[in-house]
């Protein structure tokens, strides 16, 4: 059984106070060295003009790429370097939608059909990413879709500045969910809207996680401690890979979330993405 996951990968500077490092980013890089740890098997779709994005990937025959005319750039700052909890964000705001022909075609030439997939993996880096028409084509497959919200809510602003903010095509969203992903920043843009069906998985930065299911019941998690705190670039897309890497072999909402902090918390003791410890 293989779980896909579908996302950009991009081209990252990275501004810890004054100093400046570029690297390949996107969730989908980040995660999929998560899944190449603790998941039998996976195949990461992106979409991308640079075709050198691919050699970063832990197992690059693992990826499939979607050849388009851009690639996303996002510039991540972080200003304190001391508080790498705060984070400013910009971007190119590439408008490379990933097609429902595109994802079929390459499903089609893995030989991945319906009953082998285990679940969808769904990491926008903006609200182009997944048009309404590829989301209604994914819950054909009636397997589980997790998703990161946060692609879904990034817009351009009249001064080309990135905003997050709800959308007409949100609901849609989280009517297709099993489960979404988002920091306390976005579930604050959120929370007043009348979401119902999937479970939240709520990040906090070093002050933990929290989990709402279906039913409304809340479940705090602690954060793990780490002494050494290095990247925390891809630190929330390392979270989310791990626990539904655990989820998925069945564990407990509460034991998931305790392994994904765990994980987290080693990724950020080190450059780049996760590094097994």
């Amino acid at each position: 059984m293989t779980l896909v996951l579908i996302g950009p990968a991009c081209e990252d500077l990275i501004i810890i106070g004054d100093e400046e490092s570029s690297k390949v980013g996107g969730a989908s890089f980040f995660q999929s060295f998560v899944y190449e740890e603790y998941y039998d098997d996976y195949l990461a779709i992106m979409n991308a003009s640079n075709v050198d994005l691919i050699d970063e990937f832990p197992d690059k025959s693992k990826v499939k790429l979607i050849l388009k005319d851009e690639t996303h750039h996002f510039i991540n700052e972080y200003p304190d370097k001391d508080n790498l909890d705060m984070r400013k964000q910009s971007t190119n705001f590439a408008d490379i939608p990933i097609l429902a022909d595109e994802i079929k075609n390459i499903l089609d030439e893995c030989e991945i059909d319906d009953g082998d997939i285990d679940a969808f993996v769904l990491t926008p880096l903006n609200s182009n990413d997944f048009p309404i028409e590829t989301l209604k084509f994914l819950k054909t497959f009636d397997v589980p879709i997790f998703i990161s919200l946060q692609g879904f809510l990034r817009f351009k602003d009249e001064n080309n500045s990135m905003i997050l903010k709800l959308s007409d095509d949100l609901k849609y969203v989280f009517d297709i969910s099993d489960t979404i992903f988002m920091d306390e920043g976005e579930f604050d843009i959120i929370k007043c809207e009348k979401f119902e069906g999937s479970t939240l998985v709520i990040t906090n930065g070093s002050k933990g996680s929290r989990i709402i299911d279906s039913n409304d019941i809340t479940i705090k998690i602690n954060a793990v401690k780490c002494n050494n705190i290095v990247d925390a670039t891809g630190c929330g897309d390392t979270y989310m890979a791990a626990y539904i890497s655990a989820r998925l072999k069945n564990k407990t909402f509460k034991n998931s979330a305790d392994f994904a902090s765990m994980i987290a918390s080693q990724k950020l003791e080190n450059f780049g993405p996760y590094k097994k410890s």
